[in-house]
């Protein structure tokens, strides 16, 4: 029954992802690269969730609260402010300036060598660390859940090779000659599956534990026998100290919900700035349930199993432990449509960054739109079957979550760093960001080494992106107060898309932020 589920649902979002996007041209950049800019709130609200919910943050996160518990909630929580900040300060300066990827906003701001700089950063990040996290994470996760290893009597690393390459072949279809406008129809209907499927781990968990089999008895079991599991403040030698929430862990959130193209990609395809702002903020409502899915299960398996499974095997263990067959199976299905929106979205922010910033700018000029679509899916295959080599390799990394968000840093903090100075200065020269950049990547790079590599640095990795922003900020003002542009940077309304705000989105956004709060006080 979980296979039959899992084949039928899958196959009836590919159905409808197909009839949904067929009057989308897809031989234009607009309507490949952002689904024609037809993308309702509802559409962005359930495409960045998914996106963003996937493998990485449902197997790595829950795998950081079986060792942490609750505090690691930061990485959900603490995104609804950065979704807000994003839909009322950052989105309307992008949609002003018919923006369609951020390396485009950059040329504009400072000259195309910035552009190139920042493009190539988004590339190296996705190709050599989120493609591939989300395929080991998913293959972890699929091959758990349904048992490959003794379904087809190999090894656990046969396994995650084989899931890998089935996931990415089946995801390239859908990235590379779908367009965005698939991967965010695809994405809307998985992310209502895995809403209601990930609502229900946690359910079946609790009664699972529970003396009496209900979910208050399993509740009040893990809040008494593990009362330090529910303390939201981490200590110095957590994975998520404190003092990190008031410096580093907003950066990586403003970076990835305001300035990461395979985020913010979904929000520049919105129909209007109303829309996208609809979309925007109701993604950060549902968000607030985020540790309810990625960070309850981690601590129920802590209870159920004990204190010595492997990090990325938890999840997977527990969805097949605590979940009726059928269920599995149609959990098993959203869990795949969530694997495929990551890997979907990274790619195809990387077919558009490729196609618009690199080869039309750099490579062939006079490329029609057309053929500058038809290049950026060539080097999506490549890019595709590069991750799928890589992988399986990550199954010696020791924390998903945090390898995840440690190399991340590299691209994050000098991408950042110039969106921020770019939209909030007018005389920083092109000069000051290109340093800016240099300088950020290279400080940061040498951090992870030196930290990592030899051990002879003792500071969390968000204290030191925060450092990192601050001195690269201090750099581009400098240069900018030494040798400032000869003219203003003013940005100008191309009409592409309407840029009225909608009208409830401030105290929407207050509402969001206040209850984001809440949670700190009651934990």
């Amino acid at each position: 029954m979980g296979v039959i589920s899992f084949i039928g649902f899958t196959l009836l979002v590919a159905i409808i992802s197909y009839f949904a996007t067929r009057k989308t041209n897809e031989n234009t950049s607009e309507g490949y690269f952002l689904g024609g800019r037809s993308l309702t709130a509802t559409v962005i609200a359930g495409s960045l969730l998914l996106t963003n919910l996937s493998t990485e943050q449902i197997v790595g996160l829950n795998g950081d609260a079986y060792t942490d518990g609750i505090l690691v909630m930061a990485w959900e929580t603490l995104a609804a402010i950065a979704m807000v900040i994003t839909a009322i300060f950052l989105l309307p300066r992008y949609l002003k300036g018919g923006i369609s990827t951020l390396p485009t906003f950059l040329e504009r701001r400072f000259d195309s060598t910035t552009k190139a700089l920042t493009s190539g950063l988004f590339l190296t990040g996705y190709a050599v660390v989120l493609l591939p996290m989300v395929l080991f994470t998913g293959s972890k996760a699929i091959s758990g859940m349904f048992g490959i290893p003794e379904l087809l009597g190999v090894s656990d690393w046969v396994s995650v090779w084989i899931c890998v390459w089935g996931i990415g072949i089946i995801g390239s279809i859908y990235a590379i000659f779908g367009g965005l406008k698939a991967v965010a129809v695809s994405d809307t209907i998985n992310a209502v599956g895995l809403l209601i499927g990930g609502l229900l781990i946690p359910v079946f968990g609790l009664m699972a534990i529970s003396e009496d089999g209900s979910v208050f008895g399993g509740l009040t079991k893990l809040t008494t026998e593990h009362p330090e599991k529910f303390n939201a403040v981490g200590g110095p030698d957590s994975s998520i100290p404190f003092a990190t929430i008031f410096t580093g862990m907003m950066l990586v959130q403003l970076f990835y919900w305001g300035s990461n193209q395979q985020i913010i990609q979904r929000a520049l395809g919105a129909k209007n700035l109303a829309e996208g702002q609809k979309g925007l903020t109701l993604a950060a409502f549902i968000k607030i349930l985020g540790p309810i899915i990625v960070v309850l299960p981690g601590i129920i398996a802590y209870h159920k199993y004990g204190p010595n499974l492997n990090t990325s095997d938890v999840y997977p263990k527990l969805v097949a432990d605590v979940l009726p067959d059928v269920w599995v199976g149609f959990f098993a299905a959203v869990l795949f449509g969530a694997i495929l929106s990551s890997f979907n979205s990274a790619l195809n922010s990387c077919v558009t960054l490729y196609g618009v910033d690199i080869y039309k700018q750099f490579i062939n000029k006079e490329a029609s739109e057309k053929i500058v679509v038809k290049m950026g899916k060539r080097f999506g295959i490549i890019l595709a079957f590069f991750s799928m080599i890589i992988a399986p390799f990550l199954v010696y990394a020791d924390s998903i979550f945090g390898y995840l968000q440690t190399v991340n840093g590299a691209y994050s903090i000098p991408i950042l760093t110039v969106i921020v100075i770019g939209f909030l200065t007018k005389k920083v020269p092109a000069i000051a960001a290109k340093v800016g950049i240099i300088f950020a990547f290279t400080v940061y790079v040498g951090y992870i080494v030196l930290a990592n590599g030899f051990g002879v640095i003792d500071l969390h990795m968000l204290h030191m992106q925060a450092i990192t922003f601050v001195l690269t900020v201090i750099i581009m003002l400098t240069i900018g107060k030494l040798k400032p542009r000869e003219s203003d940077y003013v940005q100008t309304y191309t009409k592409e898309v309407d840029v009225t705000p909608w009208k409830h989105v401030k105290i929407v956004g207050l509402v969001i932020c206040l209850v984001v709060l809440s949670t700190y006080f009651i934990f």
